[in-house]
């Protein structure tokens, strides 16, 4: 069945009839995590508010570089209207993002780092959740004491709030750090886990705090804390899912903050985005300000934590 062009579409559009449906692939870094599968739920919620019967392929990457860039070329190759791609790593897709412009396949990722050919990547920024987070940490630590720092470098969000966290540690000459831990993305939260274990087993009761890059493997560390009976330990994580919020507010809770990102919000605006340009044709630098846009995170902790349940 032939596609209708952008203009015809735009034609037989009226005030109280629904967008045509488009075809819209969805390329997942991994679907595992919450913050992709949030996102997504802020996107259906967008469309079943509009009333769009759009159709959504969905392609997991688990988490590799090389998948994702074959998901691109996939969606590109099937000739659907748009590509979502959602916490990506896209330093390995520039040839298949290249190859979606050159279709004209525009695409629109979520904190995946802005790459040539993209439309926008809508994101928050990385650089200050993590100087807020981190800064609190060792604050609460009275700027002394022992810590695991658990990083993740394959995706650039995390990459970012490492090297800021490298750079506040920088001026807390008395914070020792007992081990560092590059997690593996495709396996996260039982690559946590069993690093985890290990440091347990390793330093026990030496451990005051665990910086996690998110909050899925902050809750992986105070799992394992919590079995091995170790109690005064700060943890801290970053996205603010609902759990993770709830693990703040909870009494006794080793978790003492995360930052809260509007995923769903995230969601929804590339839904009116996509709406905006691949339905109504407009133009992409009339509808977008920026390669990049940056959407607010404020930090939680258990003075403020309700706030966010």
């Amino acid at each position: 069945m032939k596609k209708l062009s952008i203009a015809a579409a735009i034609a037989a559009l009226t005030i109280s009839t629904p967008v045509l449906a488009k075809d819209i692939a969805w390329v997942y870094s991994n679907a595992a995590a919450q913050s992709e599968q949030r996102v997504k739920a802020g996107f259906e919620a967008w469309m079943a508010e509009e009333g769009n019967d759009w159709n959504i392929s969905y392609l997991d990457s688990q988490g590799s570089g090389d998948a994702i860039a074959s998901n691109i070329q996939n969606a590109t190759a099937r000739g659907v209207d748009a590509i979502i791609v959602t916490m990506a790593d896209l330093r390995a897709s520039s040839a298949s993002i290249a190859e979606a412009a050159e279709a004209g396949i525009p695409i629109f990722s979520v904190d995946s780092g802005f790459v040539d050919g993209a439309v926008v990547d809508i994101t928050t920024n990385n650089w200050g959740m993590s100087a807020d987070v981190s800064t609190y940490l060792l604050d609460q630590l009275g700027g002394d004491g022992n810590l695991i720092f658990l990083r993740m470098s394959s995706h650039h969000g995390t990459r970012k709030r490492s090297a800021v966290m490298e750079d506040v540690l920088a001026e807390y000459g008395d914070i020792e750090v007992l081990a560092e831990h590059d997690i593996d993305i495709t396996a996260f939260f039982e690559d946590t886990t069993n690093k985890m274990q290990d440091y347990v087993t390793r330093f026990g009761p030496d451990i005051d705090a665990v910086w996690a890059p998110w909050d899925e493997p902050a809750q992986a560390a105070i799992n394992v804390l919590t079995a091995a009976g170790l109690k005064d330990v700060k943890v801290i994580g970053i996205d603010g899912h609902p759990q993770a919020v709830a693990e703040v507010c909870k009494d006794g809770s080793m978790m003492i903050a995360t930052v809260s990102q509007p995923f769903e919000a995230m969601g929804s605006q590339v839904g009116d985005w996509i709406t905006a340009i691949v339905v109504d044709g407009k133009a992409a630098d009339t509808v977008i300000p920026s390669d990049i846009v940056y959407m607010d995170a404020p930090l939680v902790t258990k003075e403020n934590c309700k706030d966010f349940l």
